[in-house]
């Protein structure tokens, strides 16, 4: 079992930036690590993502803004936001998915608010 736990959310303006980070309980090495996000009446996305080779993917909404990134030795992986707007406005939930497997582990959420 692998425990998620996310820090640095919170209020920004719009043009601002934030890094959420997600620290894991054990080693992410084997992992897909990915940030999604849930605002308020609508379904849960994903954001970004970082396989074990460091490949990534972006949504289209954060590419160029957003960039994630992952530190194995500290078991953590990271989400660097720049100029944040409204819309990014959710709770953001950190995801590990082990690689040839099932196992597939949620944070608890952190809220990140962008607004004047």
């Amino acid at each position: 079992q692998v425990q998620l736990v996310e820090s640095g959310g919170g209020l920004v303006q719009p043009g601002g930036s934030l890094r959420l980070s997600c620290a894991a309980s054990g080693s992410i090495r084997l992992y897909t690590m990915g940030w999604y996000r849930q605002a308020p009446a609508k379904q849960r996305e994903l954001v970004a993502r970082i396989a074990p080779g460091s490949l990534t993917n972006y949504t289209d909404s954060v590419k160029g803004r957003f960039t994630i990134s992952r530190d194995v030795a500290k078991n953590t992986t990271y989400l660097q936001m720049n100029n944040l707007k409204p819309e990014d406005t959710a709770v953001y939930y950190c995801n590990a998915k082990r690689i040839l497997g099932k196992d597939n582990y949620w944070g608890q959420g952190i809220q990140v608010t962008v607004s004047s």
